[in-house]
């Protein structure tokens, strides 16, 4: 987001970390390693809120006023060759793919928007009490974050919180926690404003490792002078990658954690 407040990064809590052997031996356990599998284009036109694979088909939706929308991706140009324009007056933030509906977010209108998967029609509309940021699902329930330090749990029938999760690292909050995707159990979040990605166990809400995708950043930012930050995660099973971009970044990277 252009436009939100800057506090605590996580990028801090892993810096203070390394003040001591111990904790230093801590951080570096923390840390995923990864591998580049592929690259492939992204409309540098996009401000990349949510990002999800759902079917072989990537997803992606965009912000800003009046320049907001959800759509399937033609994955040989990075623009959408499906998509559904919100309205001027809405932000649009994070998507998720459950039971064949798409659940979109918007940032401050506190609105969100329910779609059929194959007709793109909106069947429902939602309201929640914070800001929207990013979106996933675990299977069953709906997940949302706020830009703050807890995830939120919706029904995905009803729509509305049954739980919140804080989450922490080494016993401090992680706020700023953005777009979000739910790979194998756990839930990796964009931290806004830092090249990092954290994977958040959602039995306690620790957060159980970092991935620092500065040298990814470097690189779009080497092609495209205006790109913004880092946000956008979506887990492609067929080849057990997890695809990360940007906002206005030229560039999709599918990458091969390993832990």
């Amino acid at each position: 987001m252009t436009y939100k407040s800057f506090s605590w990064l996580i990028i801090t809590v892993l810096a203070a970390a390394c003040t001591s052997t111990d904790k230093k031996e801590e951080a570096t356990s923390d840390r995923i390693d990864f591998k580049i599998h592929s690259q492939l284009p992204h409309d540098t036109g996009s401000f990349t809120e949510g990002f999800v694979v759902h079917n072989g088909k990537l997803y992606e939706s965009t912000g800003e006023e009046g320049h907001s929308w959800f759509g399937v991706l033609n994955i040989k140009t990075g623009k959408p060759e499906k998509k559904v324009d919100l309205a001027e007056e809405y932000f649009g933030e994070g998507i998720t793919i459950l039971n064949n509906k798409v659940y979109q977010l918007t940032w401050k209108n506190k609105q969100g928007f329910v779609y059929d998967l194959n007709t793109f029609e909106k069947v429902n509309e939602f309201t929640y009490e914070t800001e929207g940021w990013g979106l996933t699902h675990d299977g069953k329930d709906l997940i949302m974050s706020d830009g703050k330090s807890s995830l939120f749990y919706l029904d995905s029938a009803t729509l509305k919180v049954t739980k919140t999760l804080p989450v922490t690292y080494q016993g401090q909050p992680v706020t700023m926690i953005n777009e979000l995707e739910y790979v194998n159990g756990y839930i990796f979040a964009n931290i806004w404003q830092t090249n990092s990605i954290v994977k958040i166990d959602p039995a306690d809400g620790e957060v159980a490792g970092v991935l620092d995708l500065s040298a990814l950043a470097e690189q779009a930012r080497i092609k495209n002078p205006e790109v913004d930050v880092l946000n956008g995660i979506a887990w492609y099973e067929g080849t057990k990658s997890l695809l990360v971009t940007g906002k206005y970044w030229p560039t999709i990277y599918a990458l091969k954690l390993e832990e």
